[in-house]
């Protein structure tokens, strides 16, 4: 049995969380806080694939990212580059699907604290720079670590949109779901059982951590005081 399905699971994964970290940090840090006109619509189109069936965010990404989509129409003219059937299809798929995940636990982490804290601080003379990286984020790192593994948990088990934007290319766009999927059809059902198994252990080892670390912190903070 080949290996690549754990292996490209991990890689999409980890490459789908670090970009889902960054933008939901930064789209939850702008959008949080502030009040504008449209907000309930901005917030609402963000995480709206949460609800959307994957083969439907799959349709609209395989739309947009298509030879004659909008988005890889232009790829292809400017890079000679095709999106649609690679691992990088796959990434954007885990991308699109878990960035709700991500901006609802950053969103809920920036309103968790008293923002008087970093008004304080720059009104000592602190750039908003430092305050975001010295005190932000230590006061909503629970938060976002929450975010993060719960985004990665969720590209790793990514099926739906995959299959429709990346399709099932064995050794390039074969995740361990759609290796499952495979087996199945195909009647490899011990294959099938071993995948399954792969892929609980990881989703139950990353959520067993984060139980682990917020215990400990709670723990900790109740000592503290």
């Amino acid at each position: 049995m080949s290996y690549s399905p754990l292996f490209l699971s991990l890689k999409i994964a980890t490459i789908a969380t670090i970009i889902v970290f960054l933008l939901g940090v930064l789209s939850a840090r702008i959008i949080s806080r502030r009040i504008f006109p449209g907000k309930s619509i901005v917030e609402s189109v963000l995480l709206l694939p949460l609800v959307l069936p994957p083969t439907v965010v799959g349709f609209g990404l395989l739309y947009l990212f298509g030879v004659n989509g909008p988005i890889g129409h232009w790829l292809l003219l400017l890079f000679d580059y095709k999106v649609v059937f690679t691992w990088v299809a796959a990434v954007i798929a885990a991308i699109v699907v878990s960035f709700p995940l991500m901006y609802q636990s950053a969103s809920a982490a920036f309103q968790n604290y008293d923002p008087n804290v970093e008004n304080a601080a720059l009104t000592m003379g602190a750039s908003k720079f430092k305050v975001f990286f010295t005190i932000s984020l230590p006061l909503a790192w629970p938060g976002l670590l929450a975010g993060l593994v719960l985004t990665f948990a969720r590209a790793l088990g990514e099926f739906g949109a995959t299959l429709m934007i990346a399709g099932n290319i064995p050794g390039v766009t074969s995740t361990i779901p759609l290796a499952i999927y495979s087996a199945v059809e195909a009647g490899r059902m011990e294959q099938a059982y071993t995948w399954v198994i792969v892929i609980i252990a990881l989703g139950f080892s990353s959520v067993l951590w984060l139980n682990w670390w917020t215990k400990r912190n709670v723990m900790s903070f109740k000592q503290n005081s």
